[in-house]
């Protein structure tokens, strides 16, 4: 099923308000570290990791992934959950090949998951918004170029 861009970028600004309401508190980090450190079975590495999934910051999503992967190989039961868990803290690290991957992946096996179909629309869309900026960097940054040579020229025929 395709949408529009108007449609994706509607998904994506939900998904987005969603995500940073849905930003995990320190101390809840903490508690479910001192948890995952004490006691470390899967279930409470997986709370963790589902937490730090969700997090701004840059070596937390890093770590997110690198433990959710890693549940998903030793065949964790929940291993959709893991998935989709890697696939946020892909996007929020903008990563949007990464997370529609392993989004496509969770919608092969569960079709109606409607949290990897949103999320997959909206790495998408930002993919889509990335490259139509760089696009169009690029012509602006061409046209200036132009216009240089062209002044350029035109001062050197004035000499």
């Amino acid at each position: 099923m395709r949408t529009t861009k108007s449609k994706q970028r509607s998904i994506r600004r939900q998904l987005d308000e969603k995500l940073d309401l849905s930003t995990p508190q320190q101390d809840l980090l903490e508690d479910l570290a001192s948890k995952c450190t004490s006691d470390p079975n899967p279930d409470n590495t997986f709370q963790y990791a589902f937490a730090l999934s969700k997090s701004r910051d840059k070596s937390e999503l890093q770590y997110a992934i690198s433990m959710l992967d890693s549940l998903v190989k030793n065949g964790y039961e929940h291993q959709v959950d893991c998935m989709f868990g890697s696939a946020t803290a892909h996007y929020l690290l903008e990563e949007y090949d990464d997370a529609r991957f392993l989004c496509e992946a969770i919608l092969r096996t569960r079709p109606e998951n409607e949290a990897a179909a949103q999320l997959h629309t909206a790495s998408v869309s930002a993919k889509d918004d990335r490259e139509e900026k760089m696009a169009r960097d690029i012509a602006i940054g061409g046209t200036a170029a132009v216009a240089a040579v062209g002044l350029a020229l035109l001062l050197g025929k004035k000499r």
